[in-house]
């Protein structure tokens, strides 16, 4: 029986829900830089879900989103303050839980066409790699919708000398392309080609994920997924805020279990949530795992 790595879930979409305010475009890092102590609390609530991994906060603390929304100057307090979070809730727990860091898309989510060059792309990446290197334990590369700069994160993150892991978004039509249009087929080429530790998909439609499975099997490494809940990512523009989305109503733990057990039989060792997918999902998988027997393993 494979053993497998749960995932936290939605960590930007749970922060911000508990604010009980609209979102800002830098979504859960402005939350984090005025209340941080809902950050710290969300990390618990994962970890007390039964998370073998949680992620930093620094989805949005890039510095083209940062100064695009008006604050440069938060680059290195932000990544700094994600990880000293990150890492206390770590630590105050009683379990072994891998901190992730965290290589988003540089300037704006699903959006290919505004992916920078290869050579911006890397330096930038780099200048991220530097800051969370030492506090965590692998470098989680997300949500990336285009080839290139999926591929600039992979150089930048292997240079730290960590277990690196890439997450693709798909088309939520299940037609196996990225958000950019290439074929995730390509995008598991280049992945091979990186001798990376693992490849998943994620924040895309459960359905979408279950479509990408027999194409990141093809990789020969640790593959899975971690869905998103919204409706659509359509209304989502560079500058606005996640408040345009609209979660859907027929993810339930139980619906979401569903989904991710058939990842899980198709041969995915990593699972998780992406947003909207909240504690309570990463609650009933742990149970349904091991009520079904399933060890657990670290990244």
């Amino acid at each position: 029986m494979t053993s497998i790595t749960l995932l936290d879930g939605g960590l930007g979409q749970e922060i911000q829900k508990k604010t009980g305010t609209s979102a800002h475009p830098l979504w859960s890092v402005k939350v984090m830089m005025d209340q941080p102590a809902i950050v710290a609390e969300v990390h618990d609530e994962f970890i007390n879900a039964g998370a073998d991994a949680i992620a930093v906060n620094t989805y949005t603390a890039t510095p083209q989103r940062l100064s695009a929304n008006g604050h440069p100057e938060w680059f290195e307090p932000a990544q700094n303050k994600a990880l000293e979070l990150a890492v206390n809730a770590r630590d105050k727990s009683d379990r072994s839980v891998q901190i992730c860091g965290c290589l988003p898309p540089l300037v704006a989510s699903y959006r290919a066409d505004r992916c920078l060059d290869y050579t911006t792309s890397l330096e930038t990446f780099r200048s991220i790699v530097a800051l969370e290197q030492d506090r965590v334990d692998v470098f989680f590369i997300e949500t990336m919708a285009q080839i290139s700069e999926a591929e600039a994160a992979i150089d930048a993150a292997k240079e730290a000398g960590k277990p690196v892991y890439v997450g693709f978004t798909v088309e939520d039509d299940a037609s196996n392309h990225l958000r950019s249009g290439e074929a995730l087929h390509d995008a598991v080429a280049m992945v091979r080609a990186k001798d990376i530790a693992g490849i998943m998909v994620n924040c895309s439609f459960p359905e979408a994920v279950t479509a990408a499975m027999p194409v990141l099997a093809d990789t020969g490494i640790r593959f899975g997924g971690y869905a998103n809940g919204f409706t659509s990512i359509a209304a989502l523009d560079p500058g606005t805020s996640v408040d345009r989305l609209e979660a859907r109503t027929d993810l339930s733990p139980e619906t979401y279990g569903d989904f991710v057990f058939s990842w899980i039989e198709a041969g995915a060792s990593i699972v998780g949530g992406c947003c909207e997918v909240g504690p309570l999902h990463i609650r009933h998988l742990h149970e349904r795992l091991e009520a079904a027997g399933y060890e657990r393993c670290p990244l």
